[in-house]
Parts: structure tokens; sequence; C-alpha cells
């Protein structure tokens, strides 16, 4: 299959259990919760989302007919900078809009024959393929989930139809309460820190990658 990119860059993770890690960013176009027109935010599943998903003409984004040139160019975006850190496995972090609408078992192999850890963010909506190294699920409104275990639970919070109580039953080895970004972000991380206090299993996730400005 062809696949589709927004953007491709590398940086540190800002998010989650991994958070600080240097990693190459690969951002999958298209989601099934929203289109990504403002016109169509109301009416969408996620209708917070600030990323722009749409298209292949962000900065690194392009379309890519095979899997292994889709590898080849995310490989292009590793760029450790002494021999000693050679060593350290290339880490790759997967993300949208929704990723599992186009990462299948070609392009993991691929990707796994370049070297790369692969990572995957996703809303849970879809099966995570075989193969994915960390899965961080962030539930999003009142979709179904088809993923119910993995690595990492990153939730958004508040959310009226999402509370957190609802994957008090789901599997994962981390649980993060990240606070809604926008106008009330001061009362969304407030708010979030309370129910951290009081519910101990979640931990609070904050956005380090705009605290501290990077991509």
């Amino acid at each position: 299959m062809a696949y589709s990119i927004k953007e491709c860059f590398y940086t540190l993770q800002g998010e989650g259990a991994r958070t600080g890690r240097a990693a190459v960013f690969c951002r999958f176009s298209g989601c099934n919760l929203w289109s990504g027109r403002e016109q169509d935010r109301g009416a969408a599943v996620c209708d917070f989302c600030d990323t722009d998903f749409r298209g292949t003409n962000g900065s690194g984004g392009g379309r890519f007919d095979t899997a292994a040139a889709l590898a080849a160019h995310v490989a292009s975006f590793w760029r450790p900078e002494s021999a000693a850190e050679l060593g350290v496995r290339p880490y790759l972090v997967c993300t949208g809009g929704e990723p599992l609408l186009q990462l299948d078992l070609a392009l993991i192999d691929a990707l796994h024959a370049n070297g790369f850890e692969i990572a995957v963010e996703t809303n849970g909506t879809l099966p995570v393929p075989a193969g994915v190294d960390w899965t961080c699920v962030s539930p999003k409104a009142d979709a179904d989930l088809t993923q119910t275990s993995g690595d990492e639970l990153k939730l958004v919070f508040p959310q009226p139809l999402a509370p957190p109580e609802r994957f008090a039953g789901l599997d994962f080895r981390h649980r993060f309460l990240q606070p809604l970004d926008g106008p009330a972000l001061a009362a969304h991380t407030a708010a979030a820190i309370a129910y951290c206090k009081a519910h101990p299993r979640w931990r609070l996730g904050l956005q380090t990658h705009k605290i501290i400005g990077i991509r």
C-alpha cells in the first residue's frame, strides 16, 4: 500500500512514560474520529484535537509507494552525533491523526529492518498490529475501544464522555491524566492534580514539549 505522511521530524518525546527520550516522529495523515476540517469539528467524536494531520505538505511529509521507501525516509531523520551513541536503538513514534489507519505489517517489518523500536500513539479504536514495541492508547469521548491493553494509557482530562473510571479495568502498565489544553488549561491541570492525588493509580501527564518550546 501507499502511505500518506503529514510530517516527519527528530525531537524529544514530550509526553508520557518516555518523556525526554530522543525520537523520530512520523505523523500519519488522516483520522477516523475527525476529518481535520474546522467546519467538521463540532460534530466530531474528538472535537479538541490541536494537531494538523491533513495532507502531506508538512516538513518531512509526502506520499510513499512502498514500506521500504517510507522506512528509509524515517531512518534519514535519526541523528546520533557520536560513535558511542550509535549503539542506542533508534526510536520511532508513529502518531497522527490515527496512525493505525495505515501502519501495517509490511511497514513494521521494514522499520524493524532499519533498526527501529516502534511506538504507536493511537485512539484505541483499531487493533495494534503485531510487532509494535510500545503501545500508547489515548481514548476519545465515547468512541469504542478495540485496543484495551498496552504499555501506556494517556487520557486527556476532563472529557465528560470519557471519565477515568470507565477505564479502570483495562490492562496498562502506566496511566496518565493529561490536562486538556486551551483557555481553561490551568483549571484542567488543577482538576487533574486533584484526581491523581485522590486516585494514585493515575499519574499527572504534562506536555513538556509545549512547556519548553520544542516540537
